[in-house]
């Protein structure tokens, strides 16, 4: 949150007074006091267990033995090791990529390991010529605007600042990212741009994966490249052992004692039991969930009004912030999969490294039930990769199956034309694969080593911390769909939220966990910068904070700025939601203008980009002659791009600009914070 400070300038008048007055050694005595009391309670939290606290431990191995050595080098040394992979990962994509080219090392001749850049002193890459013929790999991920992933963060941070010598490093790099987001994969371009200003080797061209299209595709294709260039560079053959070797070994738990079993925990044994502030990624606050209200009048669909309450538990957020809830999978689902592998769910189990050298020990929070893994820990309705159909050959009896599978894990135009349309087209997930492929029987801890992470969900937050500093709203549409095999799809978390219903306060409130996730969307400083908000359907979330935080301004008597909002739903009568507060906000002179667009409420359809163009004289006063700003949140594949293309038009035209004008004058306001989005594909 941007702040401005003031500076008050008294006058003083000048009296004779003793060298050290009674004020003066009061005033030491409370400065003493408060650094006293500062030191020893800063000491007493970094030596608490919060310091280090969600680490998910293997029972042989403590805290210390894990953290102890940053240095992968010497891991790569003491193991014979001449390739690692560093992953930038925010979702776990970036990640099992890395796991699977450092898996395939062993092909080439040179045996990896996977390593996460903030649990490396990555200043050793200066050192990475000193072994034989190796080769650093960079898997990264862009997230946000523009941003580093969380654990890609020093890193990044590391290579801008420094000026290391890099010569003899051999690099590569991968990025993750949307093309449908304006800074696609800028992070993986800046770091492969970076080693070579630095003075390291590129092995092999970058390769920019794109999440809107087919990033697994791109993934495949750049890593086959990958390693004809490896070959090529250190003039090595590839050995043609495609062996599927296993990454992590069960663990027999039955004798483990119940309260050291994991029930759905991201990271720390108990911690819903227990719970602990700060609260965020690996450690979740358990809300409560105080109002769950469908926001729809009539019609097909659903959108759900849903109030997290935050009370007493020290959580801080701020208007245009985002929520990340934790969903669970369905039990049908789960008890499908048990059905289909004939295995018993509630046994005890655990994954454990293959590799010693790893710092992750396991897959996910272990030991556990399978039911637990498959309940909170593994994707198990997104559709699978490549890289999964490969590993299930093994496990198909019917050589018909066999056959598909191959034909689908392989990279000839045959293969990813089936993969396309059977698996993406089709819309199957692991489960609808286990169905329509009877005779593949994997072993289920296998199974659980090849499944991804469930990923938190995130929702933009519809409320202003000034108005409810004691609960987060969001607005989420419920996700249900049919796929062309006819079975219906949900939305893992719309669903799960769908049925947590608050009951009378005799019972139990029902709960979920969630943490803040902070956000560059921000209202201008001042409350009296004129605003437009774009944001039809959901879009309208952020803005409904937005909203809130004005009005509260205002009936504190300071002065607002024009506030106009563009919102859009398909028929007024049967999905304008929050009508009734948006027009109590018109009425009291909040909102300025309301412009709304009810696409499917006459015969020729109506989208707010309509209205915008045939506003284009109070868009240029506000954003041109006034220097107020625009915000954009809803669908980024579409509509925040048609808008895009408007504003530049109605800058081109009203601004007396050329075409290249008009889009430096957009960048600028993009840089000035004054053109904000919050979008997703």
């Amino acid at each position: 949150m941007e702040n401005s400070e003031g500076v008050k300038i008294e006058s003083t008048v000048v009296t004779e007074e003793p060298l050290i007055s009674a004020l003066d050694i009061a005033l030491f005595v409370v400065i003493i006091t408060v650094a006293y009391f500062w030191y020893f309670k800063r000491d007493k939290q970094s030596s608490s267990s919060e310091k280090k606290p969600y680490t998910i431990q293997p029972s042989s191995l403590s805290s210390i033995e894990q953290t102890s050595n940053s240095s992968f080098i010497k891991k790569l040394k003491s193991t014979g090791r001449s390739l690692v992979v560093f992953y930038g990962s925010q979702t776990g994509t970036a990640e099992e990529f890395a796991g699977r080219i450092a898996k395939e090392g062993a092909r080439y001749k040179m045996k990896g390991m996977v390593a996460d850049p903030e649990e490396c002193d990555m200043a050793d890459l200066v050192e990475m010529k000193e072994i034989q013929k190796s080769l650093a790999i960079f898997c990264i991920a862009t997230y946000g605007e523009g941003d580093p992933t969380d654990n890609a963060m020093d890193f990044y941070e590391w290579l801008q600042n420094g000026d290391a010598d890099l010569e003899g490093l051999n690099y590569a790099v991968f990025g993750l990212g949307n093309m449908t987001y304006e800074h696609y994969n800028e992070i993986a371009i800046y770091i492969d741009q970076r080693l070579e200003e630095l003075g390291a080797t590129r092995v092999h061209e970058i390769g920019l994966g794109d999440d809107d299209a087919n990033i697994e595709d791109d993934f495949v294709s750049w890593k086959e490249k990958l390693w004809e260039s490896v070959c090529s560079h250190y003039g090595i053959e590839e050995t043609g052992e495609e062996s599927n070797i296993r990454q992590y070994k069960l663990v027999d738990c039955s004798e483990v004692l119940p309260e050291r079993i994991f029930s759905g925990e991201i990271s720390r044994l108990k911690s819903y039991e227990n719970q602990r502030f700060p609260f965020d990624v690996k450690n979740p606050y358990l809300s409560k969930i105080a109002v769950n209200r469908e926001l729809h009048k009539s019609g097909d669909r659903s959108c759900m009004h849903i109030e997290f309450d935050i009370d007493g538990s020290k959580m801080r957020y701020d208007t245009g912030d985002h929520v990340a809830v934790y969903p669970k999978n369905s039990s049908e689902l789960v008890d499908k999969i048990g059905e289909l592998l004939n295995a018993d769910l509630d046994a005890v189990f655990s994954l454990l490294n293959t590799d010693e050298e790893s710092s992750k020990k396991h897959p996910f929070p272990c030991p556990c039930t399978y039911r637990t893994a498959l309940t909170y820990y593994l994707d198990i309705t997104s559709n699978p990769r490549t890289h999964i159909m490969k590993e299930l050959i093994e496990y198909a009896s019917d050589p018909k199956d066999q056959e598909k599978l191959k034909l689908m894990a392989s990279s000839t135009p045959e293969g990813k034309k089936e993969f396309h349309e059977w698996i993406l087209r089709d819309n199957r997930n692991i489960v609808h694969i286990l169905e329509d492929l009877p005779s593949v029987k994997p072993d289920l801890d296998h199974l659980c080593e090849l499944l991804p992470r469930l990923q938190c969900r995130y929702y933009s937050i519809s409320s202003s911390p000034k108005v409810y500093p004691k609960s987060i709203h969001i607005t989420a549409v419920l996700v249900n769909y049919t796929t062309p095999t006819n079975r219906v799809n949900k939305g893992v978390a719309t669903n799960l939220l769908a049925q947590l219903i608050p009951t009378n306060d005799e019972l139990p409130q029902p709960t979920i966990p969630i943490y803040i996730r902070r956000s560059q969307f921000r209202l201008p400083p001042k409350s009296q910068t004129p605003i437009i908000m774009i944001g039809p359907g959901t879009g309208l979330a952020p803005f409904r904070g937005f909203i809130q935080e004005r009005d509260y301004a205002r009936k504190e008597g300071r002065e607002i700025g024009e506030m106009v909002l563009y919102f859009g739903c398909r028929k007024k009568d049967e999905d304008f939601i929050y009508e009734n507060e948006l027009q109590e906000y018109v009425a009291n002179g909040t909102l300025t203008k309301l412009h709304l667009a009810f696409s499917r409420d006459q015969p020729e359809k109506k989208y707010v980009t309509h209205l915008l163009e045939q506003n284009a004289d109070e868009l240029w006063n506000i954003i041109g002659e006034k220097s107020g700003h625009l915000y954009v949140c809803g669908d980024a594949r579409s509509m925040a791009k048609d808008v895009h293309s408007i504003i530049v038009k109605v800058v081109m035209e009203k601004g007396q600009m050329t075409n290249s004008q008009a889009l430096n004058y957009v960048k600028k306001m993009e840089q000035q914070k004054r053109y904000s989005a919050d979008v997703w594909s």
